[in-house]
């Protein structure tokens, strides 16, 4: 286990996982939400996203969390491990109204410097609607991909 994605709901916990076992294997976490994310919650474009996720995923050891699906397909390629957290929506939200009130007014240690937690019906949106859409698209993902990787759900 080198090369690590973790994909899940926001509120699933990826971040956190992705610290812990970053101390554990000993190897560097990745957080799309900091790379990808620019100061006042302005988003990186598509063709620079694809750039970024490029140079992390060859390097030889990586732990990367997050969805953003406009990369997925390159991280998935490159990933030896896969670890979806399958969360419940319930806990899922309840997890993001935790971090917003423990990170109030400040950037979460996972996000962009200048990106105070906030939550939007949007993201809330998002999250409700995660096992109907996003899980699907996972699951069917998980049928087509290269037999040698590991799975985790």
């Amino acid at each position: 286990m080198k090369r690590v994605l973790l994909i899940g709901s926001g509120g699933a916990g990826k971040s956190t996982l992705a610290r812990r076992m970053s101390k554990q294997l000993n190897i560097t976490a990745f957080h799309l939400d900091k790379l990808l994310w620019k100061p006042n919650w302005q988003m990186t474009p598509k063709p620079e996203q694809a750039i970024i996720v490029n140079n992390l995923v060859r390097q030889d050891s990586w732990i990367i969390d997050g969805n953003y699906n406009g990369t997925l397909d390159i991280r998935v390629a490159a990933a030896d491990t896969i670890v979806f957290l399958d969360r419940s929506r319930f806990v899922c939200i309840y997890q993001v109204f935790k971090r917003l009130l423990q990170y109030r007014g400040t950037s979460r240690p996972d996000m962009q410097d200048d990106c105070p937690e906030k939550i939007d019906w949007d993201f809330l949106k998002w999250i409700w609607q995660f096992p109907n859409k996003q899980k699907v698209i996972i699951m069917n993902m998980f049928e087509t991909i290269d037999q040698s990787k590991n799975i985790v759900i």
